[in-house]
This record gives C-alpha cells, sequence and structure tokens, in this order.
C-alpha cells in the first residue's frame, strides 16, 4: 500500500498508487472546476500533492494551460527572485562497475577512455575552475569500489576545500556519488560537503531493473532508499532527480513528487534540489534508443508543475540543455544552472581529442561561463556565486524554514550582490563588467533594509580594493 512515511521504496514509491494518480489526471484534464481549484490551492505557495500536480501536467485547456505558467513564473520570483546560482561539475572518475544501458561509463564499453585523476590533476582542475570563477563544484564520479572507494572521494573533498589559487576557492562542494552506506554518507558529512545528489534515473521498478542489468546499481530498493540513509547519516541537503526519456514522463513526474512528499513525511524536508536532465547523445550512447523523449513543449510544462508542486525547492538545469531551451525554463522555475562545463575526466584543464572522448554526455551549451554570466544579466537575472547558507549553517529544516516563509530573502540579495562583485572584479570580461556593475546599482536598492543596504555598499567598497568573502 501507497505510505509516504515508510522507509521502502515500495511503499512510498507505490506503483499502483502512480497508476491511479495518472488515470485520475487523465480524466480530469479537461475538468475546468478541478483544475481552477488546484490553482487556486497552488497559489497559497504551500505546493500541491503528486495527484494534484499531475492534474495540472495533463491540463489540456489553453486558459488554464497559461495560467499553470504565469503562476510559476511568479513562484520562482516569490522563493528565488531574479537570482540564478552558478556551478560547474567535476568529474573525478569514469570507472564503474555497473551495467546501465543508457550511459557510456557502463563496464562493457570498451572504448572509452577510462580516467581517473590523481590529486594533483585535480589540484589543476580546480586551479582551473577557479581561474573561470566558480565558487560551488558538483563532483562526480562513477561506481567502482576498487578504482574510486569512499576514501579516494574523501581525500578529493579535502584537496579541493584547501585548493587556494590567487582570488578564488571552491567555497561548496556537492556530491553525486553512487548510493552507498549510512556510514559512509556521515563520513561525507563530516567532509564538509553541501547537497547530497543522486538521481533516480527511472522510479519505474520494471524498466529500473532492464536499464540497470548488472552491477550493485540493479538494487532498485537500495538505491531508491539512499536518500533516507543519507538523512540518517547527518546529511540534511539532498537532491533528486529523473533521466528524462527513459520511461514515460508522467510516471516519473509523479514519482518524483511522491519521493518530495516521503522525504517531507519522514524528515520535515524536501528535497533541497530537483534536477530535470534529459537524455542526450554520448559515446556509445544514442538517445534515440529510447522512445521516451520529450519535446521542449512538454519539458518546459514538467519544470512549470514541478515548481508549482514544490515551491520550495531549488531546480538545477545542466549543459545538457540548449541556450534556447535554458533561456524558456529559467522563467518557469529553473534557479540554479551550469556554465562553462566540461563532462569529461580532467577536461577543464585540456580538451579531449574525440577518439580520447571520456565525456558522460554532449554539452549542448558551450558558452564560456563569463558568456553565460553576460547572458543572464541580458535577461535581467543576477548570476549568484553565493554560498552562504550552508557556511552558515542554514540547511536542511533551517533553510526551509527561511524558505518557505520568504525570510531567506533577506540574505540572499545581498549576497548574490557581493559574489557577483568578485566575479566582476577579478574573472570578468570588460563587457560583463559594465553590465555587472550597472546591475549591482540597481539592484542594490531592492535591498529592502536601509542598514542591510549600507553594509552591502561598505563590503562593496572592500572589494574593490581585494578584499573577499563577505556574507549573510
Amino acid at each position: 500500500m501507497y505510505d509516504p512515511k515508510s522507509k521502502h521504496a515500495e511503499d512510498f514509491i507505490n506503483h499502483e498508487e502512480i497508476m491511479e494518480t495518472l488515470d485520475y489526471a487523465r480524466k480530469n484534464k479537461t475538468n475546468r472546476e478541478l483544475i481552477g481549484e488546484i490553482l487556486e490551492k497552488a497559489k497559497k505557495r504551500k505546493g500541491l500533492s503528486h495527484r494534484e500536480a499531475a492534474v495540472l501536467l495533463d491540463c489540456e485547456l489553453d486558459d488554464k494551460n497559461q495560467e499553470i505558467f504565469t503562476l510559476a513564473e511568479q513562484i520562482k520570483k516569490d522563493f528565488y527572485g531574479n537570482r540564478i546560482v552558478m556551478f560547474a561539475p567535476l568529474y573525478l572518475s569514469n570507472y564503474c562497475v555497473n551495467g546501465c544501458l543508457y550511459c557510456p561509463y557502463h563496464l562493457k564499453n570498451k572504448h572509452i577512455a577510462r580516467k581517473k585523476l590523481t590529486q594533483d590533476e585535480i589540484r589543476a582542475e580546480v586551479t582551473a575552475l577557479q581561474d573561470m570563477g566558480h565558487k560551488r563544484l558538483a563532483i562526480e564520479t562513477g561506481e567502482d569500489p576498487v578504482n574510486c572507494p569512499i576514501e579516494y572521494v574523501l581525500e578529493s573533498i579535502k584537496t579541493i576545500y584547501d585548493m587556494k589559487h590567487k582570488n578564488g576557492a571552491i567555497r561548496r562542494v556537492n556530491v553525486n556519488i553512487a548510493a552507498t552506506t549510512v556510514e559512509n554518507y556521515r563520513k561525507l558529512k563530516e567532509a564538509g560537503i553541501g547537497t547530497y545528489i543522486l538521481f533516480q534515473e527511472t522510479y519505474h521498478k520494471e524498466s529500473y531493473l532492464k536499464l540497470h542489468p548488472t552491477g550493485p546499481k540493479h538494487n532498485y530498493d537500495y538505491h531508491t532508499e539512499a536518500m533516507d540513509r543519507a538523512m540518517e547519516g547527518g546529511i540534511d541537503d539532498v537532491g533528486c532527480g529523473v533521466l528524462f526519456g527513459l520511461e514515460l514522463y508522467r510516471y516519473e513526474f509523479a514519482g518524483l513528487l511522491m519521493h518530495a512528499e516521503h522525504l517531507e513525511a519522514v524528515y520535515g524536508v524536501g528535497p533541497h534540489t530537483i534536477s530535470v536532465p534529459r537524455i542526450k547523445k554520448a559515446d556509445d550512447i544514442d538517445p534515440d534508443m529510447f522512445d521516451n523523449g520529450i519535446d521542449d513543449d512538454t519539458f518546459a510544462k514538467i519544470v512549470a508543475c514541478i515548481r508549482i508542486a514544490v515551491p520550495y525547492t531549488g531546480m538545477i538545469l545542466s549543459t545538457r540543455e540548449s541556450k534556447k531551451c535554458r533561456e524558456r525554463v529559467l522563467h518557469l522555475g529553473i534557479s540554479q544552472i551550469s556554465g562553462g562545463s566540461r563532462t569529461s575526466v580532467g577536461g577543464y584543464v585540456e580538451e579531449e581529442a574525440e577518439d580520447e572522448s571520456s565525456e558522460q554526455f554532449d554539452v549542448s551549451d558551450k558558452r564560456t561561463l563569463d558568456e553565460v554570466v553576460n547572458w543572464l544579466m541580458d535577461m535581467e537575472y543576477i548570476p549568484s556565486f553565493c554560498t552562504a547558507c550552508y557556511r552558515e549553517g542554514r540547511t536542511g529544516d533551517r533553510f526551509m524554514s527561511l524558505c518557505k516563509s520568504g525570510q531567506i530573502q533577506n540574505c540572499c540579495l545581498p549576497n548574490a550582490l557581493m559574489t557577483l562583485k568578485e566575479y566582476l572584479m577579478d574573472y570578468a570580461s570588460q563587457d560583463t563588467r559594465e553590465k555587472g556593475e550597472a546591475m549591482i546599482a540597481r539592484e542594490i536598492q531592492n535591498i529592502p533594509k536601509e542598514k542591510v543596504r549600507q553594509i552591502v555598499r561598505e563590503h562593496l567598497e572592500e572589494i574593490e580594493k581585494g578584499n573577499r568573502d563577505f556574507r549573510f
């Protein structure tokens, strides 16, 4: 039976409940009265159940769909303002013992270049990332207990945090590694990680088992219950996601929201982030092999409905998506994006030859970080390199209570402007710097409290003098 408070995967991601939800949504896709009631509830900014959100996703009424998009954009502004947080992935190793059919890292792929960074090579990669201006990384590895044990990951995190180069420093390391034990999650917490991120890939158990025929990842329950073990290990910021295109998107959408509901029901804290990757071409992987791909219109509606259903969560979009697609969904709920990304092992120091590819997927948005920052400001978004909440202890339920009440805005705008100023001083092109200085001058007026505005002005002057890392 469906039970969001259960810690057993098949209870909180219950197949029968999902199928009933999809049937309910299908039957009510033109039910104007019900859709209106759901939208009225959504306007209270308290979120929606997976079943209510599924009705909105299926809605076929043009005027109501427009309401959905308008509301999603407004909720995004209410919770996250016009800020977009910047990050970059850092691939440490692509050794993997799993047989995942959609990933080029799978064990049987004999022509991908297998690599594992040494600590010196990690230092070189981090130096390159700091020279771009990045402050926040998401480290990625394949699953291989011999070539990439937890001790290697922990040593790598320490190396990254210890690196100081000119005015650069990585202030937050998020971790995207395979499902592991409570003990290992506790070690990651002690290492000072930010968010633990793990994509479910698909919530459809039958499909999951077929897509993961061999290796430890074949264990659906162990993988799906990973966030529970992470929470038990003391990690209170976790990030969920599916790989859209592996299974029918309505099923994945319902499962993703049920997972969020489960975390909220058991731990009082839903996912800190939700990611929405779509399957893309990569070495040995042709996305056309999977017949559940979604077009850009459907993708945009998924983003909008997640934003409405889980208004507090950060939503992440990677460089898998094109500039055009990113521009569209930024308005609908995305709050974090990567920039200047490389998805190969060692790719920031030296670009790979095509015949030596170690990329996990093809990057669609190949612009530099400076070009992405410039583009965001053209759209009147504030590129933010802020990592203050994590370092000030505003994580888990503390962050969520501030976010849900709107009080987080008192910190976010000042911190965004100060970290943007750092970027402009240390890394930006002339054109980007001019746009950024004008944006800071405008946006500082939107800080509600005069006392805070004055402190920010003082800190901005200090940044001009060469001082760094001011935060609220």
